[in-house]
């Protein structure tokens, strides 16, 4: 996986490395201990944040930001919109996942995250990153 050493990929660069530690959950089977299970929904977590704000980036550096890009939400539209993501029903859903890892002092809520992390989420974020080495940077 590419790091780019210009400034103006810094949020792409943070986002690859996130990628790089969500990939250690990969495989992996319950039960966890409630640290590894608070870890795991973490790197999710950090992930997702990650990945918008890189599309944030590069959508604004590529002329999109007229609209003043702010939100996740917003971001995710734009990026499905300028086909940088293929699916934005998935995207949501995981905004709506990281949205619930408030409430991830549940076992079942945390469960539920590392396995759309695991089985839709990561082939998601993979897509992402091979889609901005590919054409966004």
């Amino acid at each position: 996986m590419a790091v780019v050493s210009n400034d103006v990929h810094k949020k792409v660069n943070n986002f690859f490395k996130a990628l790089n530690n969500l990939k250690e959950i990969a495989g992996k089977e319950p039960p966890f201990d409630p640290i590894t299970e608070a870890g795991m929904v973490s790197l999710f977590e950090i992930c997702f944040e990650q990945s918008w704000k890189a599309m944030k980036e590069r959508l604004e550096y590529h002329g999109y930001g007229e609209r003043k890009l702010g939100s996740p939400n917003a971001i995710i539209k734009m990026a499905y919109q300028a086909g940088m993501v293929d699916s934005e029903e998935l995207w949501h859903d995981a905004l709506k996942a990281r949205n619930n890892v408030v409430h991830s002092y549940s076992d079942e809520v945390a469960l539920e995250i590392i396995r759309m992390a695991q089985e839709r989420f990561l082939p998601m974020f993979e897509d992402l990153r091979r889609n901005i080495e590919e054409n966004w940077l």
